[in-house]
C-alpha cells in the first residue's frame, strides 16, 4: 500500500477562495471508496498501487476541468516503504509517541 498526500491548486478561477473546488477534489476521493484525511494543506491517503494513483489524479483533473478549471497545479508526496505494511494511523502513532 501507498500512503500519499495531494495538494491540489486550481489556477486561473474567479475568486481567491478554493473551497469549493476542494470539496470537489474529495468527493472524487470518496467515490473511489479511499481511506483518506483532509488537512489544512492537502489530503492524505491510502491507495493501493501507482496505476491506481495516476487514475485518481486524473479523475481529479478532469473533475475540476468540468468546472472550467483550465489550470491545475498538483503537488504529490508518496510513501512507497516496502519493508513492512504501514497505514496512516501507523504513522500518527509513531510520530505522537
Amino acid at each position: 500500500m501507498l500512503i500519499v498526500e495531494i495538494a491540489v491548486d486550481p489556477i486561473g478561477t474567479s475568486s481567491p477562495s478554493v473551497g469549493d473546488y476542494i470539496r470537489r477534489v474529495v468527493e472524487v476521493i470518496k467515490r473511489r471508496g479511499l481511506k483518506h484525511w483532509v488537512g489544512p494543506m492537502g489530503t492524505s491517503i491510502e491507495i493501493s498501487s501507482f496505476k491506481e494513483l495516476g487514475e485518481l489524479l486524473q479523475d481529479i483533473h478532469d473533475e475540476l476541468n468540468r468546472l472550467g478549471v483550465m489550470r491545475i497545479v498538483t503537488a504529490v508526496r508518496i510513501d512507497d516503504r516496502r519493508d513492512k505494511g504501514i497505514d496512516m494511523e501507523y504513522k500518527v502513532r509513531r510520530a505522537s509517541g
